[in-house]
């Protein structure tokens, strides 16, 4: 089946998931309907009527997604679904081009391709209303930006997506370093490194070896490229740009409901972290600062060394990065597990992991985990019994089985270069300076 049948029978079982979450919402108690949707139509809603949307409580993402679901009130109250659906479609179309210009086999960019279209999982967020395949689209697309070259188009997409939803913030340092003189030079487009078969491959690792002190000096002074200036000029101007802009418009209330929040975010209610029940325990009284900075001192820690060892494998970075962030996240929900799916089949070309038995054994473990603390929270939402102590052991077991996973991942994976470094011999420098010269 070529790339255009996947998209349309992919399109079709997502359209049909639409009108089916409409009968079950009209004719069942649970409704298929994600309540956040409920939350994103009532903002746009008010946007629509030239109110602000911070007037709908739990409203707290960026004005723009509530002026992109303006239709909801004019068209059909299902036009955001249609619109996330279609981005999901939209990152299966990005993962094809991602994975063709790295020259993987066809059959392979299909078989990757799928992982994402028919995984239930990602299928059902868009269908069921929530807006992460919108954030999944504009970072596969800023990928495909610096892989084209187009350094000051990403930079763009970035500070969109960073104002959008915070987390791809955690994406900034792996990108500057990826814009090495080496790789970036003006006017020219990026040489990428090509796929290689599994048994022509070598597992590579990055090279950690400390410089001497001229080595330093010209790392340091390279670290200030026009590519790097320009990318941090270009993303921070459109982040500063799209905040100011709606601090003018909504205030404060702006300012601490889409961005503020989510770092000082914490949640008193069940979800996989295994925070939460510190946070349950003591929501009445204030976490001090030094509080919240512990629980973020074990993620900035993981992402420094992920960032050290992968920033040059860009794909792969990203999603060691992302599966990590949401395994030590204070607050994760299930709709968290897309930011990292969406990046999975743009590595699974570069892993020498089995599906038997060790690829099934990490799906068996990872979802075995998840069932296991879903059971605990159904008979303490739905029939109100006492197992906070049982969900919190889950939650510890579910993060386990995420850095079970996480190292497999990365001990089978085939450490590969997104860029190939331009080396200049002393030849070539001798011609510059004698071009120079003359």
């Amino acid at each position: 089946m070529d790339v255009r049948s996947l998209l349309l029978f992919s399109a079709l079982l997502r359209v049909l998931l639409i009108i089916y979450g409409e009968w079950q919402d009209a004719h069942m108690e649970v409704r298929y309907t994600d309540v956040d949707y409920l939350v994103f139509s009532d903002a746009a809603s008010l946007v629509a009527s030239g109110k602000s949307p911070y007037q709908r409580s739990t409203y707290r993402y960026s004005p723009l997604l509530a002026f992109l679901l303006v239709p909801n009130s004019i068209i059909h109250p299902s036009w955001g679904k249609f619109l996330f659906s279609a981005s999901d479609l939209l990152v299966g179309l990005f993962i094809h081009t991602i994975l063709e210009l790295r020259k993987v086999p066809e059959n392979l960019c299909t078989c990757a391709l799928m992982v994402w279209l028919f995984n239930p999982f990602t299928f059902s967020i868009g269908t069921r209303g929530n807006c992460e395949p919108i954030v999944c689209a504009m970072i596969l697309w800023i990928i495909i930006c610096l892989m084209n070259g187009k350094v000051l188009q990403a930079a763009f997409w970035y500070g969109l997506v960073v104002h959008f939803r915070i987390y791809p913030i955690i994406y900034s340092i792996p990108i500057i370093l990826v814009l090495d003189p080496h790789c970036f030079q003006y006017g020219l487009k990026p040489a990428l490194s090509s796929w290689v078969g599994q048994e022509n491959s070598t597992r590579s690792i990055p090279s950690t070896a400390v410089p001497d002190s001229c080595g330093i000096w010209i790392a340091l002074t390279s670290m200030f490229t026009r590519a790097r200036i320009m990318f941090g000029l270009i993303s921070g101007a459109v982040f500063f740009a799209f905040t100011g802009l709606f601090f003018y418009l909504y205030g404060w209330e702006f300012l601490h409901e889409a961005l503020l929040y989510h770092l000082t975010r914490t949640d008193p209610r069940h979800n996989f972290s295994i925070y939460f029940y510190h946070i349950y325990l003591n929501y009445e009284h204030e976490f001090s600062v030094v509080e919240r900075l512990i629980s973020f001192l074990p993620q900035f820690l993981v992402q420094l060394v992920l960032i050290i060892c992968f920033a040059q494998d860009l794909p792969f970075c990203f999603f060691a990065q992302t599966v990590a962030f949401v395994a030590f996240n204070k607050v994760i929900t299930a709709q968290y597990f897309v930011w990292f799916f969406c990046l999975l089949p743009l590595i699974l070309p570069w892993s020498n992991m089995k599906l038997k038995w060790t690829g099934l054994s990490c799906i068996l473990f990872w979802m075995g985990a998840q069932t296991h603390w879903l059971m605990w929270g159904y008979l303490l939402e739905f029939k109100g019994k006492n197992v906070f102590l049982e969900l919190w052991i889950a939650s510890i077991l579910f993060l386990a089985a995420n850095t079970f996973v996480l190292i497999k991942i990365i001990r089978y994976h085939t450490f590969s270069p997104l860029f190939q470094r331009l080396e200049f011999s002393s030849s070539d420098n001798d011609l510059r300076e004698g071009k120079k010269s003359n």
